[in-house]
Order: structure tokens, then sequence, then C-alpha cells
């Protein structure tokens, strides 16, 4: 969930990480074409908030926000203890199945989580968060859906990103991999972890965290979870950590750190000219012109480096991208903000693509309205010493984290791309 500030994760010590690695191990079938993501019930604020528009007599901005939280989104599952955690997922499974939808459930509980920031909590240690984890896995009861388990733990690892004194890296990457196994063992359920976005880990280092993780025996990893990338860009970039986990399982064994990333694309097809790819540009694959300025978006360079490395070898590790805030991209601010928070509630954002299991991308099974739209990031102050405001939204204490957030909901459904129905 946290965006450009965190570029650049830790580089971790090979010696003490790699592993001897199976081939990609088949995780059943991607969801069909066609397949009806569930719509849960909405957030009794966000009902409230529509229910104030059309009595106000601003109907079409009604019709707007109803629409946007009518569209298919994830039910969280953040805490309780087992029985809780059970209880919850059950119902959300049972309603789905009734109206033969497919859930998507994004399951927020490891120890140490979001480095104690806005979503801090989680369990308190590895034992307690299997017996959740086992909760979680009696309420499925093997019917078919979707886990985005835990938005940021392979993006925020306690040690190496958080400087954690309470929880390991280690614990870490041994909560995920049970998570994987005992969930994604019913073949029903498939399994997603976390590959961060294209504006913040590199290719090569999101790969190797997600291998350790567990990644070659779920259904794939998530992308731009809560965050504001654009689709296109997040295609590329899960299409780059396929290519990256093939090359360092199959031809160069943990070689993640030779993986052409987004931070400098040049490659035969562009006479090794490259440059960092812009977050702020739709990117594409088209002949190179000869024009620096280009690198900002033509990902040319970067696509051939990777047909030749890889040859004959197909990258098989697919993923689903978070669009649910995605339709206008990143925010950029010319104000010199201590620390702009690029990812906390930032202004003039739209809904993006609606779910959907039609992506263009072999890799890609769908795209998803993982964070719900119109429920706050956490209360952001852009790095203001002593203050508890927000400069960009009036000078407002912004909603906690997980909260209806009013004025964002509705920037988020009026500036929605594609346009939401009135």
């Amino acid at each position: 969930m946290k965006g450009l500030s965190f570029v650049g994760a830790v580089a971790l010590a090979a010696a003490s990480l790699l592993a001897v690695l199976a081939p990609i191990a088949a995780a059943g079938p991607s969801a069909p074409t066609g397949t009806q993501f569930y719509v849960p019930r909405p957030n009794p604020a966000a009902q409230q908030q529509i229910a104030q528009l059309r009595s106000s007599g601003h109907r079409a901005d009604a019709e707007l926000v109803s629409a946007m939280t009518s569209t298919a989104h994830a039910v969280w599952i953040t805490g309780g203890t087992p029985k809780e955690a059970r209880i919850a997922t059950l119902q959300d499974v049972e309603r789905a199945a009734r109206k033969d939808e497919v859930p998507v459930f994004a399951l927020y509980d490891i120890p140490g989580r979001d480095c104690s920031g806005y979503s801090a909590g989680g369990a308190t240690d590895l034992a307690s968060y299997k017996a959740w984890i086992d909760g979680v896995a009696a309420g499925m009861r093997g019917k078919p859906a979707i886990v985005i388990l835990e938005p940021d733990s392979l993006g925020l690892l306690p040690q190496a990103n958080c400087g954690s004194a309470d929880f390991t890296d280690a614990d870490r990457y041994a909560e995920l991999n049970y998570a994987v196994d005992r969930l994604g063992n019913g073949g029903a359920t498939r399994v997603y972890l976390d590959a961060t976005h294209s504006g913040w880990q590199n290719v090569g280092d999101a790969s190797q965290r997600l291998v350790l993780a567990g990644v070659t025996r779920a259904a794939g990893f998530f992308l731009n979870l809560s965050n504001y990338q654009y689709a296109t860009n997040e295609v590329f970039y899960g299409t780059w950590i396929s290519d990256c986990i093939a090359y360092a399982t199959q031809i160069a064994a943990g070689a993640y750190g030779s993986c052409p990333n987004q931070y400098w694309d040049g490659g035969p097809a562009t006479n090794w000219d490259g440059d960092a790819l812009s977050p702020f540009l739709v990117w594409q694959d088209v002949p190179y012109s000869g024009q620096h300025a280009d690198l900002a978006w033509n990902t040319v360079g970067i696509d051939s480096r990777w047909a030749s490395m890889l040859g004959s070898v197909q990258p098989a590790t697919h993923f689903v991208v978070d669009t649910s805030r995605a339709g206008r991209g990143p925010w950029q601010t010319t104000v010199a903000y201590p620390d702009k928070q690029d990812w906390c509630n930032p202004p003039g954002r739209g809904a993006g693509p609606r779910p959907t299991t039609s992506t263009g991308s072999p890799l890609a099974d769908a795209f998803l309205w993982v964070k719900v739209p119109g429920e706050s990031d956490g209360s952001c102050n852009r790095g203001i010493s002593g203050s508890a405001t927000d400069p960009e939204w009036g000078g407002i204490v912004d909603p906690a984290a997980g909260a209806w957030f009013p004025a964002q909901a509705l920037q988020l459904a009026q500036l929605a791309s594609p346009p939401l129905a009135p």
C-alpha cells in the first residue's frame, strides 16, 4: 500500500536466503473468462453518503457513488480470534455461493503489520497467525475463492524494512508459506502473494521475496494493492517479475540481481540506450524512435532484453492487479511537502478498470478491486511535523485507515476511468 517513497527494497544475503527450487507448481487453471466476482454488502457509511446526496438534490453524484459501491470488491478479514475469522469468512463464502459469484478475500493479520504505521496490528506471533489462518481455511470450506494474502507483507519485511526488534524476516516467510499451503490445499482457493507495485520494489527484489514466500506453490502474486499505478504499467511489471522468476529458477539459479527492471530499460532494441520508466506515463512497447526522452514510457528495450535472456523458457507465474483506484494513475504534486505521502489519500484520483478476467495478458489472471474505493488510507499529514491534518483535503483530519472517506469517495466516482455509468 505504500508508494514511491519506498523505492529501493533491501538486497537480501544470497547465502542465507536461496533455496533449491522445484519447477513452478501447477496451481490450477486461471479463473475462467466471464467469472462473476462477488459484490459484498456496501459500507454503511457509503449508504449514508448516497442517501445524503440524493436528499440534497445531487442525484447524479449519488448514482455514481452507488455504482462504485455496487461493483465487485474484496472482503477484508483483518483480525479477531480464529473462530471469528472462520465465521466472517464463511458468511461471505456462503453468500457468494448462493449468487454463483467468486469472492475475493484480503487477509490482513500478519504479525508486525504495516511497520506499526497507519494499519498497525496483526497476530502476536507465528503460532497465533497459524491458528488464525486455520480459522480462515475452515471458513472457506473448499469453495472457490481468491485470496489476496497479506498486503505489504513482502514490501515491508519486519527486519529488512521496518527495523523490528520483535518480528523476524524468517518468521514472515514461515507465516506466508504456511498460509499458502493451508489455504491453497483444497484446490478451489487461489492464493496470491504481495509483489508491491511498479513504483516500489524493483523486479529482482520482488521476485526473490516471492519465491522465498512460496509463490511457486501459490496461484501467483498481486500488484498495486491499495495504490494508484496505471493498470497497463502493472501488467508490464508483473510480466517482468514472472520472467525473473523463470530466469532465476530455471536458467541462472538465484540470479535475481541480474533481472532487468523498471529503473533502467535499455536493451538490444534500443542499442542499449536506457532510462528509468516514469510511473506518470502509460507504458507501451513500440519500435524505438531513437529519442531518449521516449524511454520514459517505451518498454521495447527491456522487453527485448528479456526475450534474449529467456530464449525458449516460458514464464509461468501468474498475477492479479488491484485496479480499484488506478483510473488516473499516481498523484503528482509540485508542493514541497516533507513527505508527500503519495500513497495516502491522494486527491484527484479515479476508480479504475472494473473487475474482469479479460486482461489482455496470458499471465494476468484478473483485474480486481481489492482496496474498497472510498475507504481511507489513514490520517495523512504530508509529513508536516506537529500536524494531524491533511492540507490536500482542506486541512481536515482524514478518517482512520479503512474508514469511509466521503470526499475522496465522491472524487473516485466522479473521475473514474473508464467512467462509471450514472
